[in-house]
């Protein structure tokens, strides 16, 4: 079997709630992951003495490789939880940069330096989309080239001219990077792949827990081993990308070979209704009547839109007021909506009674809760309401009940 050269970040990442504190990266969870299906993997990357001393302690637990340049200071990302925009810390030069060949490369884009890399089949992904880095830009060379990205990431790429439609987005980044195989993510609708002239689509699949720090990188670097190492189509490679992520979203584990073999998620569907382009409403129930629950609904509301959601938030849309103006306006608009994102802890008055009128109404509802007891909640689980104790995955609980309609 071939082996395998990963550059790219190795990165210090530090996660309020749930706190979590770990040296990672794209480049080093990649490796990891990699070196767990049994592949040869050398890892390179830019590294500072806690990096290198992470690392080296990695590569002697799951057996890949470890090649750093050293550098003064290296990255850190530090998210409030696990779906915020991360803030990070960077070198402040930048360093030279990195020189590699092997037969097959996995590149990831770096924020402290680039890549120059010489391959026989190459993997490509840029993961920004604040100006990324075309793949032959800094003189890099491949026979055979891959691109993963997501769609804001290929709207950066292709500038102000980038087509709309998914499909034509594609096409225009495997003209422009003169690539054998595109693979543009879409979140809850998948992935979208093109080689050979072929468009075919990926499901995403439905788990019970998300961690989505990590959880694009791990897409990337199993369709990486798949399409270099094991010589699978592009489709394939996407199909068998994306169980490995589930596994990782629900388990938090690098999968083995036979961990994949015995995984097998159900697809999410797609309803006819998002199918055709309709964004599902959802009601936004919750208090806020502190700084603290100001914010948690910012929040909600932030990241159930960045899903593709239409959002309703009393907060927002109707405000404060009295029982006679308020009430109808909110009792309306439970009417109007698909679904109701409930945010339980504190056990707002008002709130259990939204998720009450809700479940008469026979709509779905998310309940988001860590604080609160079994016992508190147990109208609530008992009228089947999607009872979530993480922020993260009860976001994508709401996202896929959207998507199914």
């Amino acid at each position: 079997m071939a082996s395998l050269t990963i550059v790219g970040g190795v990165y210090r990442e530090r996660i309020i709630w749930r706190p979590s504190d770990e040296v990672y990266g794209s480049a080093g969870r990649a490796a990891c992951s990699m070196a767990a299906l049994g592949t040869t993997v050398n890892l390179v990357g830019f590294a500072d003495a806690l990096t290198d001393e992470t690392m080296r302690g990695r590569a002697v637990q799951y057996g890949f490789t470890w090649k750093p340049v050293s550098i003064p200071r290296g990255v850190s990302f530090r998210y409030m939880h696990g779906l915020d925009t991360p803030s990070f810390r960077r070198p402040a030069t930048s360093p030279e940069p990195l020189q590699v060949k092997d037969d097959c490369v996995l590149r990831y884009g770096m924020i402290e330096g680039t890549a120059v890399v010489h391959a026989h089949r190459a993997v490509y992904d840029p993961q920004t989309s604040h100006k990324p880095e075309r793949f032959r830009a800094n003189g890099s060379r491949a026979d055979h080239l891959a691109i993963v990205l997501n769609e804001t990431e290929a709207s950066a790429l292709l500038g102000a001219d980038a087509p709309v439609a998914a499909q034509d987005k594609a096409r225009a980044v495997m003209d422009l990077e003169k690539a054998d195989a595109v693979v543009l993510k879409r979140g809850p609708r998948g992935a979208l792949v093109l080689e050979n002239g072929v468009v075919t689509t990926i499901p995403t699949f439905e788990t019970s827990h998300v961690s989505k720090v990590g959880s694009g990188d791990q897409f990337v670097a199993h369709f990486a081993h798949a399409w270099m190492v094991r010589g699978l189509s592009a489709a394939d490679a996407a199909a068998r990308a994306s169980q490995a992520t589930a596994f990782y979203c629900e388990r938090q584990l690098f999968p083995s070979l036979n961990d994949l073999n015995t995984f097998h998620p159900a697809p999410l569907k797609q309803g006819p209704r998002w199918s055709a382009g309709y964004r599902a409403k959802v009601y936004l129930a919750g208090p806020f009547f502190t700084l603290g629950q100001i914010w948690m609904v910012e929040q909600a509301r932030h990241h159930l839109t960045d899903m593709g959601l239409d959002v309703f938030s009393p907060y927002h849309d109707v405000g404060p007021g009295d029982a006679a103006r308020v009430v109808p306006l909110d009792l309306k608009a439970i009417h109007d909506c698909d679904l109701m994102y409930a945010i339980a802890d504190g056990l707002d008055s008002g709130t259990v009674y939204e998720v009450g009128y809700a479940r008469a109404l026979g709509l779905p509802v998310v309940v988001y809760a860590e604080n609160e007891s079994g016992e508190d909640l147990k109208m609530m689980e008992g009228s089947d309401c999607f009872m979530c104790k993480d922020f993260v995955s009860s976001v994508y609980r709401a996202a896929w009940i959207g998507v199914a309609l």
